[in-house]
């Protein structure tokens, strides 16, 4: 028979009141706050000390065996994070874990304490080899099949799936307790297509002349997409091409009509933007100069000047997944601005600072759908009210009913994952 699994919270009373693990402490007398070391592994003082609590609850799950499993920090440190994430009776008071001489959180008990500690963790657990996470408590974690992997080329970090697969989970309405589903596919992680290589982003590209809307189509593009002037564009080039209508359709001024035409035909190979991991990248394939900044979906930001040039001869970075993430959460605390994801492009001319960008021939706007899904969700939810439960559904994702805390919960634990 299995070693019954041990329940996260009685357990942790157990070791704050030993006192045995570095820096695993209670901080006060009537045992409701505690602190425990969050050292990042990548740091140069990092010792093995530091991450003692994530080690063994990864070994008191059953999720480790030492001289058996191969080390994994990462997963135990997620793993013991979203466990107590998903426990209602604790709420993270203080995140010091920046702090470059102790880094470490601070916890507390929101309910009547530990004493209640068993009674509020009363579910049945015997397979502890099952999984590297705490399926009980921890629902869905958050990426728990990614791991972070060197790149082909040996260039920056990369995602790529882990070997392992998590057990087959449905949800329950009450969202606490997954039940076994053998006879169906597992439900698709929420958030899992924002990083996941081989998963494609969908974009709604909208196309402007002289302010007036001449084009709007929502596309998947698996290998990005190419805004170009004429359906005998280089069709050998990867990515989907987006063709921009003639402007004699829309537009009745034969002078700006011929400009945009020279705008359209200088495109060439078009204009490149693709998904890379966690980040979009742009390159131009002709000799249309190309300015680009993020915006509002509604209007670019023509108070200032553009965040660059697209360039030519090599790809630029117009987006990154991690500072969005971080500004949602930010945001959803009431501490920080809605997060931006719209990208505009300025096509053969300057960028419209300080002008009417409506005065310019040829603007394009790039809105990545599932980031609007998040933002439209942060704003239904988390950045409202606390008590709220709204549904994620982004791209082709299944539905998933999250209250803001989860949602939250599920948005700090992608920030920690695209950090290691």
């Amino acid at each position: 028979m299995a070693t019954p699994k041990p329940r996260i919270l009685p357990w942790l009373v157990s070791q704050l009141d030993s006192g045995q693990l570095e820096g695993v402490a209670w901080l006060d007398e009537s045992h409701t706050r505690f602190r425990i070391p969050w050292k990042h592994g990548l740091r140069q003082d990092a010792q093995q000390e530091d991450f003692g609590i994530f080690q063994a609850w990864a070994q008191a799950s059953g999720a480790y065996t030492p001289g058996k499993d191969k080390p994994d920090l990462p997963t135990w440190k997620r793993n013991f994070r979203s466990a107590l994430n998903r426990k209602e009776v604790l709420r993270l008071a203080e995140d010091r874990s920046k702090d470059p001489r102790d880094p470490h959180k601070i916890y507390e008990f929101v309910s009547s304490g530990v004493g209640d500690c068993p009674e509020l963790d009363t579910s049945s657990e015997t397979d502890g080899r099952c999984s590297t996470s705490d399926t009980q408590e921890d629902i869905l974690e958050l990426l728990s099949d990614m791991a972070l992997v060197p790149g082909p080329n040996e260039g920056p970090l990369s995602l790529a799936m882990a070997t392992e697969q998590p057990p087959q989970l449905l949800l329950s309405p009450s969202l606490d307790i997954p039940a076994p589903c053998p006879n169906s596919e597992p439900p698709e992680n929420p958030l899992r297509q924002l990083l996941v290589p081989e998963e494609e982003w969908e974009f709604e590209v909208t196309a402007f002349y002289r302010g007036r809307q001449v084009f709007q189509q929502t596309i998947f593009c698996p290998k990005g997409l190419r805004l170009v002037g004429s359906e005998a564009g280089d069709k050998a080039l990867p990515g989907q091409p987006i063709t921009l209508p003639d402007p004699g359709v829309s537009l009745t001024d034969k002078a700006v009509t011929g400009y945009v035409k020279r705008v359209l035909s200088s495109l060439g190979g078009g204009l490149a933007l693709w998904r890379a991991g966690q980040q979009l990248w742009a390159q131009r394939l002709g000799h249309c100069h190309t300015y680009w900044a993020m915006g509002e979906e509604l209007l670019p930001s023509s108070g200032h000047g553009p965040d660059g040039e697209v360039p030519k001869d090599r790809e630029g970075g117009v987006f990154d997944l991690k500072p969005f993430v971080a500004d949602l959460i930010a945001f959803i605390e009431g501490s920080g601005r809605s997060p931006r994801y719209t990208l505009w492009f300025c096509m053969g001319e300057s960028w419209p600072q300080d002008q009417p960008w409506i005065k310019k021939l040829v603007m394009v706007k790039v809105v990545p759908t599932c980031l609007r899904a998040l933002l439209d969700m942060a704003r239904a939810g988390g950045a409202s009210s606390l008590e709220n439960t709204v549904d994620l559904h982004i791209s082709h994702s299944h539905p998933l009913s999250l209250t803001a805390d989860q949602y939250k919960a599920y948005l700090q634990d992608l920030v920690e994952d695209m950090d290691f």
